[in-house]
């Protein structure tokens, strides 16, 4: 491999570009890294969206459809509620989204509101809020 290397260098005139190591730029290392870092964590909170709390809610979907089986805590359901419950709590604009994709919800599966609406208490968990149509997110 070494020969090949040294004849096609001579042969097709290829030159090693020259590079320089990471430590060079080290000046930019540290505030570039931080920058990500800062992007990172900010869009990290605003990863909660209708999607999220439609995907969370969805896994109570047998109680929601037919009423049972009733979720405890330990289910996936009630799992899916503290889920949703730290994104609350981790931030007051996530808990404004929850609560207005929960109205959604509920306006949408109209039939199925209260089943809905019962999840929190279900679990054991307080979202905050009252999931009631007149709920007021703001």
């Amino acid at each position: 491999m070494k020969i090949f290397m040294a004849y096609s260098s001579v042969f097709f005139n290829i030159q090693r570009p020259h590079t320089r190591s990471l430590s060079s730029w080290g000046f930019l290392t540290v505030p570039l890294l931080m920058i990500i870092l800062t992007l990172l964590v900010k869009s990290q909170s605003q990863l909660t969206d209708c999607s999220t709390v439609t995907a969370l809610v969805y896994t109570c979907s047998p109680y929601i459809t037919f009423g049972f089986p009733e979720p405890v805590p330990g289910t996936p359901c009630c799992d899916a509620m503290t889920t949703m419950n730290m994104i609350v709590a981790a931030e007051p604009t996530d808990g404004h989204t929850v609560c207005r994709c929960m109205m959604a919800l509920i306006s949408t599966y109209s039939p199925n509101a209260s089943a809905i609406a019962a999840l929190p208490g279900l679990c054991g968990v307080s979202l905050g809020f009252i999931i009631s149509p007149t709920t007021d997110c703001n």
